[in-house]
């Protein structure tokens, strides 16, 4: 039992290490596909006050946005073949046609009902490709 037990924390030592050399969307990636296959959701759950004045401050906190669109404003001409591919990268499955005719029709929405993590991550990856994005 004792070698197994070695055998498992090393594992473990070996996969923490592995997870750390993610970028962060891959880690997103990653906390996407684990909700789906084990069926939960990784997101903080909301503390609601139950003090009995505490109501009505505790409701906007309740519905503090979880959901978020990113959406490309702009792009400047010469950096539309890197905004392309930062738009290919952040929606996945999108091919190169789709995705110049995205950019050329902005403002467009890139990415839609996202988590904060991946809009926040795709927001980086477009302006630091050249393109003007907004999240709401």
């Amino acid at each position: 039992m004792t070698t197994r037990l070695k055998g498992t924390m090393a594992d473990i030592a070996g996969i923490v290490e592995q997870l750390g050399k993610l970028t962060v969307l891959e880690a997103a990636d990653l906390v996407k596909q684990l909700e789906s296959a084990w069926g939960v959701s990784a997101a903080a759950p909301v503390a609601v006050a139950a003090a009995g004045g505490g109501g009505a401050a505790a409701a906007p906190a309740a519905e503090a946005k979880t959901t978020f669109d990113v959406i490309l404003i702009s792009v400047q001409a010469d950096k539309k073949i890197a905004v392309i591919k930062a738009v290919r990268e952040v929606k996945a499955g999108l091919g190169l046609a789709e995705a110049k005719k995205l950019v050329e029709e902005a403002p467009k929405p890139v990415l839609e009902g996202a988590n904060k993590a991946d809009s926040d991550a795709a927001k980086k990856k477009l302006e630091d490709a050249g393109a003007k994005v907004e999240v709401k």
